[in-house]
């Protein structure tokens, strides 16, 4: 079971209800029924340097929200990431995986 390096978030377990109002007189079949079910967190796998070493982790949203938020206002962050990634990176790294976003550049020839 993963759960959040630092704050230790994983499975929650909680019930389903559907919007159904039941009927007058309390009549349990008709009642709006409630069934058991997982919330999953949304979990993402980071690297982190701890002790000068890169070790990959698992981060909820909100830690790694957190954490670029701190290294944006210039605060100490609770981990270093070992990589961030900016949004220029993000884009080079889709044009060098997609042929269709690369612009075309031909050559033009002159005739004399």
């Amino acid at each position: 079971m993963l759960v959040c390096y630092h704050c230790r978030k994983g499975l929650l377990y909680g019930r389903s209800h559907t919007h159904h109002r039941g009927v007058a007189g309390g009549r349990w079949k008709k009642r709006a029924p409630k069934t058991r079910r997982i919330f999953e967190s949304n979990l993402q796998r980071v690297d982190i340097l701890v002790g000068g070493q890169v070790k990959r982790v698992v981060l909820c949203t909100r830690c790694l929200k957190r954490v670029k938020k701190d290294i944006k206002d210039g605060k100490k962050p609770f981990v270093q990431l070992a990589r961030l990634r900016t949004k220029s990176e993000t884009r080079s790294t889709k044009l060098e995986t997609n042929p269709k976003l690369k612009k075309n550049k031909t050559k033009t020839v002159s005739k004399i």
